[in-house]
């Protein structure tokens, strides 16, 4: 009696070159993110009409920025989890939806309060976005290229907030600020009902689901469909299922410091990120730009994120993720601490562009970097919790800078102070790296887990 054939989901992956229908895949997920992108930035881009409008303070505009984010936090960590327990298909749809709601309702506010409530009700949609389809689209991609695709579509997110800039210089003198948010909420609805009709689900997912082979063998022979599909076909994964509670399973088998170290590197750099971007239009307006050039200054902060994240995947996918991580940042410190100083306006907007490249790319990288460090069934716990405690970084840093506006700082003062989370962040991946090296160095020789952190490559590639 024959045997039934066996399939390593991963040999399958790894092994296939990617065809329209995974380009396809990529394509949705790189929507989802555009969108994301757009909705998160939105808020600075507008900062100077809605408060306004609204007759808001610094410190009041403050809640509605770390509203957004206070809402990206819980959704990051809620999602994470029921993508890593549900799935990532249901859950990027049904965030989806609920994020394009909410940002639609957003224009409709009337007053700060409702203002901050749909905006934290928005941004618990949003935060399930990023970890899933980040988690997603490692799964879909070969390990050759698996770090640079994950950049890669991940940079939707900046392309997203490119976007946002573009449509706030086109629709707030016309329309106002409220017409950004109903653009940003319609489309969303289209990308949702694409993704419930075309979005597959995690292949190791549903290997580590045995009572799912009928859906894996569907996805599975839309790679490769010379592979094995038979009823009684074997599928397996070199990962295995996990029980437990998941924040938990980030500090076992030695993951605890580079899951500590993930969350410092994560938080520091979004402080630096989320004050960016929703103060620097708001800034320059207030020393004198117009609003048109103010918005375009945070328009240039997020095309030189979306420049650097491909060229940061490009290079990382060559020397590792710590050596271009760790430059990039460096560079980074630096370019934010001289966007407050006195200067051209095409140096000033040079300087910016050089902060997005490092800060906004370099994250894209981050989010890279957790997704490779952890396996497959803790990936969007990981990148989840990761992105998170950064979210935190980025609440924190709203209060405190309204205050600062308010107490009469200057953009010189302000951005020298923001340049010191930045100086962190390169500290951070410095330990990084010397972590990894410690526990590649400490591996057995066959891994017990091969998948586990992709650590199996980390000795005859770059990865990290």
């Amino acid at each position: 009696m024959d045997r039934p054939a066996t399939v390593n989901i991963a040999d399958v992956v790894d092994n296939t070159r990617i065809g329209s229908f995974q380009i396809g895949l990529f394509v949705l997920c790189a929507a989802c993110l555009i969108l994301d992108g757009f909705d998160v930035q939105a808020t600075g881009y507008v900062s100077a009409a809605l408060t306004k409008d609204l007759g808001l303070t610094g410190a009041e505009f403050s809640w509605v920025a770390s509203a957004g984010l206070v809402g990206v936090l819980v959704g990051a960590l809620l999602f994470g989890w029921l993508g890593d327990r549900w799935g990532r298909r249901p859950v990027l749809v049904t965030a989806t939806i609920c994020f394009s709601l909410l940002t639609l309702l957003t224009g409709f506010a009337q007053s700060l309060t409702q203002l901050v409530v749909i905006r934290v009700l928005a941004g618990i949609g949003l935060g399930g976005i990023m970890p899933n389809v980040v988690a997603l689209v490692g799964e879909y991609s070969p390990k050759r290229s698996r770090a640079f695709l994950m950049m890669f579509i991940s940079n939707g997110f900046n392309v997203g907030a490119v976007l946002g800039g573009f449509a706030a210089r086109v629709l707030v003198p016309e329309y106002g600020w409220r017409a950004v948010f109903y653009f940003g909420g319609i489309v969303p609805i289209a990308i949702a009902a694409a993704m419930f009709v075309w979005l597959p689900e995690s292949l190791q997912f549903l290997a580590l689901r045995r009572d799912r082979d009928a859906a894996l063998r569907k996805w599975l022979t839309k790679i490769d469909p010379s592979v094995a599909a038979s009823p009684s076909t074997r599928y397996v994964t070199t990962e295995q299922a996990q029980e437990g509670v998941p924040m938990r399973l980030l500090f076992e088998d030695g993951r605890g410091a580079g899951t500590l170290l993930l969350w410092v590197i994560n938080f520091m750099n979004l402080v630096n990120l989320y004050f960016l971007s929703q103060w620097l239009p708001r800034i320059f307006f207030e020393i004198g730009f117009s609003q048109a050039n103010a918005i375009w200054i945070g328009t240039t902060l997020q095309i030189g994120g979306a420049i650097g994240t491909l060229i940061l995947g490009w290079l990382i996918l060559r020397v590792g993720y710590i050596r271009v991580l760790t430059a990039s940042f460096a560079v980074g410190v630096v370019a934010v601490a001289a966007i407050g100083q006195r200067m051209s306006v095409e140096m000033l907007f040079a300087v910016v562009f050089i902060a997005g490249f490092t800060i906004v790319g370099g994250q894209a990288g981050l989010n890279a970097l957790a997704a490779s460090f952890y396996p497959t069934d803790l990936r969007s716990t990981g990148v989840g919790y990761a992105l998170g405690i950064g979210r935190i970084g980025g609440i924190v840093a709203q209060p405190a800078a309204g205050a600062l506006v308010d107490h009469g700082w200057v953009a010189r003062q302000l951005l020298l102070a923001a340049s010191i989370p930045a100086a962190v962040t390169v500290a951070g991946l410095v330990g990084m790296g010397k972590q990894l090296k410690a526990r590649v160095g400490s591996m057995p020789a066959a891994p017990a887990r091969a998948a586990d952190t992709d650590a199996a490559t980390i000795r005859t590639g770059p990865n990290f």
